[in-house]
């Protein structure tokens, strides 16, 4: 079958590859989307942790189910996406519920390889069913789920005011369940056309240029001087996760989706005397896949309002650097399976 591998920095390669065998525990999903996402991104440059290389990229994914061994409550030929944050099941995280944080986690697309592949195999526990999603809606699925584990760490609470810090796809899913969850939010981001796109698209009412010299009067006047309860940075920019540590109210709660390989800086004194929580937020959970779906099927969120470029699978390794140049306006490219 047919691969596409990230074989450095910068570097694709298609290749033939072994289609999976069927194994016992595990399934087979004739890949029919693939989501590119910052992970992607940043593999590519060469800036995303807890990567090696050669690698074949893609965790935000959509397939038809083609073959499953202890998959019972599934169907052959259904529509499927599935959870790519493969966990032990028995160390400290897995025991105590939280099976996203796992010592020995392998997400698809990072640790292993992931979906640019004509078929994937994965573990048949990590299957979600398509609940009558399309295949563009299924593989937006976990980019949302992301989000809405953020928010859920966050606590956030109806009436609340909530900063989301970065407009990409994984802020906007964010800023999308955070208003689920009855919040005010608040779009901070340095990229004017994607502001408007959070204004024009997403009904988000508030928008801060990040750039402009008055962010914290800003952020101060929307608030009537308290300041967002609630920050959640979406960039994985270390500035950008430094400089929002000033946007917090007191007694409000951090929370860091996003992810970049430096060491975090901020006033202790500061932070202190807010008595605010810092909290990071990792992947997500089969709750927050549920969540997300039945909000699709709500209507409460419309996925494919992110999808701004389609191309095929062959047209990746010369496109795919272009997405990196924000002038080319991509929130969200989406690829169609061979």
């Amino acid at each position: 079958m047919e691969s596409l591998m990230c074989i450095a920095p910068g570097q694709f390669m298609y290749q033939t590859i072994d289609k999976p065998a069927l194994t016992p525990g595990n399934a087979i999903i004739h890949i029919q989307r693939i989501g590119i996402c910052g992970t992607d991104l940043h593999a590519f440059e060469g800036t995303q942790p807890f990567f090696s290389y050669p690698r074949i990229l893609g965790h935000e994914l959509a397939g038809q189910l083609v073959e499953a061994d202890g998959a019972d409550d599934f169907a052959i030929g259904e529509p499927v996406t599935f959870i790519p944050y493969f966990n032990c099941g028995t160390c400290v995280a897995c025991r105590s519920g939280k099976p996203n944080g796992c010592v020995r986690i392998q997400v698809a697309g990072v640790h292993i390889d992931g979906g640019m592949v004509e078929y994937l195999s994965v573990p048949s526990y990590s299957l979600v069913h398509g609940e009558g999603l399309s295949y563009d809606e299924l593989a937006l699925v976990e980019p949302l789920a992301i989000g809405a584990h953020g928010v859920r760490r966050a606590d956030v609470q109806p009436g609340e005011v909530v900063l989301v810090v970065g407009a990409g796809p994984i802020g906007l899913g964010t800023m999308e369940l955070a208003r689920i969850a009855g919040a005010t939010v608040i779009a901070l981001d340095i990229n004017e056309s994607r502001l408007d796109f959070c204004k024009k698209r997403l009904g988000v009412t508030h928008t801060v240029n990040a750039q402009s010299p008055d962010v914290a009067q800003q952020l101060a006047a929307l608030t009537n001087g308290d300041m967002p309860t609630v920050v959640i940075d979406a960039t994985g920019s270390l500035r950008a996760i430094n400089t929002a540590f000033a946007y917090l109210a007191h007694g409000g709660r951090y929370v860091l989706v996003g992810l970049q390989k430096g060491d975090i800086s901020f006033a202790h004194p500061e932070f202190h005397k807010r008595e605010a929580t810092l909290m990071s937020s990792r992947n997500a959970t089969r709750s927050d896949f549920e969540h997300v779906i039945a909000s699709m099927k709500k209507g409460l969120v419309d996925p494919t309002t992110y999808i701004t470029h389609r191309l095929g699978f062959h047209q990746i390794q010369t496109e795919f650097e272009h997405w990196l140049d924000p002038a080319n306006g991509v929130i969200k490219a989406m690829v169609e399976g061979l």
